[in-house]
């Protein structure tokens, strides 16, 4: 295991800063993922820390030593590719001690390193064919086996996942899961998947335009979202953002917002802890997570922490356990993740009860989060 941390890093081609200044500092045996949307980024941050490109400023060390002017072979990463780049006249056997082959590791060595990484990842079976003859997933497999017999300080994963179909990609992400707790080593992984984040890291690096917007546990960046661009990127659906005023009284601050399902003006209660230091009279954003949003049944809740709103069901998508409903609050569209049994007709408007103990207020000059 080793430590890794990438210090003020940039890159630029011509007058493209593609990275921006980026800080991450990571502990023996993490799971960063570094996540975000096609060309933030990422892939040239985990190719800096490869060692395929060269940045233009900072630093990348392991265990406290500066690795930027140490030869990709020598800097002790094992990376694992998009493509799974397989040799394919070897054999499995062949293409897991290659490497340890061409650095001068003698055969019996190599033999049983090999034997006990298809041990460990369950292809002792296939060591005789070539990739040719197997499936999507078992290719991963041994990319990923091939890495393993270097025992490498650091694995960088790009994107390892993205060629297999739905089901593979499931069942591989447990595998990679179960691999990491196994080994304990530290991992670097590429993705634009936030559930292959959630469900892997210990650690989420959030980018967009070449700057880290959130580094924190997968829960901590779903519960507290450090802006609106952090916020509606995770989760699915993503978060319902209502943009309205502070009101603030003896009893406590509320959320105003100008419609609710009949058109009139609605007042949400907050609790102090979602205020802030939001003042009343203060233009806000309310982002409110759909699961967090029922149906209200009986009569209305005077509990803290909960409000209700009238809303217009607009449209209902059945996904099985759940059903989503489209919500209008006049011009503004929310969805809700409810249980079957508790669904109305499109068309009806309904009372709604929403856990705004468990919002979020964001400003939205900056889109920051205000507490």
């Amino acid at each position: 295991m080793a430590t890794l941390t990438i210090k003020n890093i940039t890159k630029r081609y011509g007058p493209v800063e593609t990275l921006k200044g980026i800080d991450l500092d990571l502990a023996d045996g993490e799971f960063l993922v570094l996540l975000g949307s096609s060309g933030c980024g990422k892939s040239t941050l985990l190719n800096i820390v490869a060692g395929l490109i060269e940045p233009s400023g900072g630093d990348v060390l392991i265990d406290g030593q500066s690795i930027l002017r140490v030869h990709p072979k020598d800097r002790n990463i094992a990376m694992v590719f998009q493509s799974y780049a397989l040799y394919p006249n070897m054999s499995v056997a062949r293409n897991l001690g290659f490497g340890l082959e061409m650095r001068g590791v003698d055969k019996s060595a190599r033999q049983a390193a090999i034997e006990k990484v298809a041990g460990i990842l369950q292809i002792d079976h296939l060591l005789d064919r070539k990739p040719a003859a197997l499936s999507g997933g078992q290719r991963q497999r041994v990319a990923i086996g091939r890495a393993m017999v270097r025992e490498p300080k650091v694995f960088l994963f790009d994107e390892p996942l993205s060629n297999l179909d739905a089901k593979l990609r499931v069942e591989m992400r447990t595998e990679l899961k179960k691999l990491h707790q196994r080994l304990g080593t530290t991992i670097v992984y590429v993705t634009h998947d936030q559930i292959e984040a959630m469900t892997l890291a210990t650690r989420i690096a959030i980018m967009r335009d070449g700057i880290v917007q959130q580094f924190a546990p997968p829960q901590e960046i779903y519960e507290r979202p450090a802006n609106l661009y952090v916020a509606g990127f995770i989760g699915s659906p993503g978060m319902n953002f209502l943009h309205g005023t502070i009101e603030g009284s003896d009893g406590g601050s509320s959320f105003r917002l100008a419609e609710d399902g009949n058109g009139q003006p609605a007042h949400l209660p907050l609790p102090a802890h979602i205020v802030g230091g939001a003042k009343p009279g203060q233009a806000v954003v309310l982002g409110i997570r759909p699961e967090t949003i029922s149906l209200a049944l009986g009569q209305p809740s005077v509990a803290s922490g909960i409000a209700e709103i009238a809303a217009l069901i607009d449209v209902l998508e059945p996904t099985g356990a759940d059903t989503l409903a489209s919500l209008k609050l006049g011009n503004t569209q929310i969805t809700a993740r409810l249980r079957p049994a508790d669904v109305e007709q499109p068309g009806a408007v309904a009372r709604f009860q929403i856990e705004t103990a468990k919002a979020s207020l964001f400003d939205p000059a900056s889109g920051l989060r205000i507490n």
